[in-house]
């Protein structure tokens, strides 16, 4: 099955995005080091290619983000950016120098719906209690964004520029390691459906969808003797180990609350497929002034072979001599 095509329609486009780690393994670190390192590469990644981002969170073996990009390539290089910082960082400190995530990340359109957002806020903070982890999402020692979006608790974080680092120490110049670093500060954007809102208002709506999240774990608890694991245990898991089982269940096409939406949502991405793979088929047939639809990667030009007469270059054939 093919992957599906990246696109931002005119205007921008919301998404959850999603990436795993190599075999579903633990190597996101927890604790307060590495969220710090996260939160300044997120945000230096914010500043560079300013997307809205609403939240974050996610486990040990993998991450989601929900987020909004005015074009495909904004969001292509901020989520490629954070991904392979994060692998780097992560990668010294578990150790670990191989292949550090499983695939592409996968980005699923959300719709405007006020339903939508909330679902999948509520389904990126629950990630700690609805594995049962932990009985809190607060609990949650990993990456997360709980008590910024509740409290309005600012994300603080440090960026290490590593190849200034690398320079120095190469021409012999000893500096403090401090001297590399630039502190950060995250700043979460408000939802789409509550920008009209004011911060304390948004601040009491994502209090009440935790309290439920938590009452939801609390009461496996109670009535299932369901334990959550702990902090204790979670900071012990070798980062090298990977769950017995990996879900694997389909990723939707589309986050809708209304069948109604949904199926309009599928039916212009259908539009854009479609559009997309007829300028596609007419590139493959040579014709190299063809126009794609706006938001989307074409694919590279086809190979050219060089025949007598007709001079080669990169960019494809030029008109032979004469």
């Amino acid at each position: 099955m093919g992957r599906p095509h990246r696109h931002v329609y005119p205007g921008g486009t919301r998404f959850e995005v999603t990436t795993r780690c190599l075999h579903g393994r633990y190597l996101l670190p927890v604790g307060n080091h590495f969220r710090s390192i996260a939160i300044g590469i997120m945000a230096r990644a914010k500043e560079l290619y300013p997307v809205e981002l609403y939240a974050f969170g996610g486990l040990r073996n993998h991450m989601h983000w929900l987020l909004g990009a005015s074009d495909v390539d904004e969001l292509a290089n901020f989520v490629g950016y954070v991904k392979s910082n994060l692998a780097r960082e992560a990668g010294r400190i578990v150790d670990w120098r191989e292949k550090f995530w499983g695939r592409r990340f996968r980005a699923i359109e959300i719709s405007d719906e006020e339903e939508a957002w909330i679902a999948r806020l509520k389904y990126v903070l629950s990630h700690g209690p609805k594995e049962n982890l932990v009985l809190r999402c607060r609990d949650w020692p990993g990456l997360q964004c709980v008590e910024a979006l509740t409290e309005g608790k600012p994300l603080e974080g440090f960026w290490r520029d590593r190849s200034l680092e690398y320079e120095a120490n190469r021409r012999g110049k000893a500096t403090a390691p401090e001297a590399f670093v630039e502190n950060y500060t995250l700043e979460l954007d408000p939802l789409p459906c509550w920008r009209h809102l004011s911060r304390e208002e948004r601040q009491e709506r994502i209090s009440l969808i935790v309290e439920e999240v938590d009452s939801e774990s609390a009461r496996r608890v109670v009535l299932g003797g369901m334990t959550p694991l702990g902090v204790a245990a979670i900071r012990q898991q070798h980062p090298h180990d990977r769950p017995e089982r990996s879900k694997r269940s389909p990723a939707p096409a589309v986050h809708a609350a209304s069948k109604a939406v949904r199926q309009q949502m599928k039916e212009a991405y259908r539009l854009f497929v479609e559009a997309y793979r007829e300028a596609a088929a007419r590139l493959r047939a040579g014709e190299y002034d063809v126009e794609f639809p706006p938001g989307c990667f074409p694919p590279p030009r086809p190979f050219v072979p060089c025949d007598a007469g007709w001079p080669c270059s990169r960019a494809g054939p030029t008109k032979a001599p004469g």
